[in-house]
């Protein structure tokens, strides 16, 4: 039996989602935009389409250099039963963090299997995760197998050079997309270090357009138009959003304050 495959994008930015598109739209899979999704909820949504069996789990910020590589890696998850495969959190040219947790820019994804065992109410927040998605892929790590594949850090000194189990190129993370778009100058007051992300993550979708010789997308008027529309409706969901995590963060770090006295 052929695996009913889908590529799903959590997205915030309309423009970086369709140049990361540009890059994988031609592997004949549906691509799902998925908008206004929480970290973790994200994947839940996933789990609920029962017309997908393999989800391969591209963030808007990862760019596709091998899709070729990439559907086999797909195949090689279903046929030999892994629940995941990914880049671990604690990969130094990742984020350094937790090893056993992978990190969501880039997986791919058995939603058949994990739905055999998968109950919410086991993902069980500790207050010393670092991101909400922890739950999900530590419970899929201690229940399954998860295929934790090799990375590099990029030239840049920040993006992400992830790789498969033979050590092919599949794609480029750019990390830090949240400041894409935003002014340099309201980055700099917020985010005194991370002030000139848009020119480096342009670089790099120039890079990963360049590997597959293609051409990247030129927007016109009504493209821009598009985008400040979409932005506006994002922003308008997301920040009640975050305000209501407020509650969780101050008991989280108050938690890990008591625990590190």
């Amino acid at each position: 039996m052929e695996p009913r495959i889908k590529i799903y994008t959590r997205s915030f930015d309309l423009k970086l989602y369709l140049c990361s598109k540009g890059l994988f739209e031609q592997m004949g899979f549906p691509c799902v935009r998925l908008t206004d999704k929480s970290a973790d909820g994200y994947f839940y949504s996933m789990l609920r389409d029962r017309e997908c069996d393999i989800a391969i789990n591209v963030d808007e910020d990862a760019f596709i250099t091998d899709p070729e590589a990439v559907v086999a890696l797909a195949r090689k998850v279903w046929e030999e039963g892994y629940a995941n495969a990914g880049y671990s959190d604690g990969d130094p040219a990742v984020t350094g963090r937790d090893p056993i947790v992978t990190n969501p820019f880039f997986n791919v994804i058995n939603l058949s299997l994990i739905r055999t065992r998968f109950d919410r109410s086991l993902m069980v927040c500790k207050y010393s995760d670092r991101e909400p998605y922890y739950p999900f892929f530590r419970w899929i790590a201690e229940n399954f197998k998860t295929l934790y594949l090799p990375a590099s850090r990029h030239g840049d000194g920040i993006s992400t050079i992830a790789l498969d189990d033979e050590g092919h190129t599949i794609c480029l993370h750019s990390w830090f997309s949240r400041f894409y778009s935003m002014p340099s100058f309201v980055v700099r007051r917020i985010e005194p270090t991370h002030g000139t992300q848009k020119k480096r993550i342009d670089a790099l979708i120039r890079e990963a357009y360049d590997i597959r010789k293609l051409e990247v997308p030129v927007w016109n008027a009504c493209s821009r138009i598009r985008f400040a529309a979409d932005k506006t409706v994002r922003w308008a969901i997301k920040v009640p959003q975050r305000i209501s995590r407020w509650p969780y963060k101050i008991k989280r770090k108050l938690a890990l304050s008591s625990q590190n006295r």
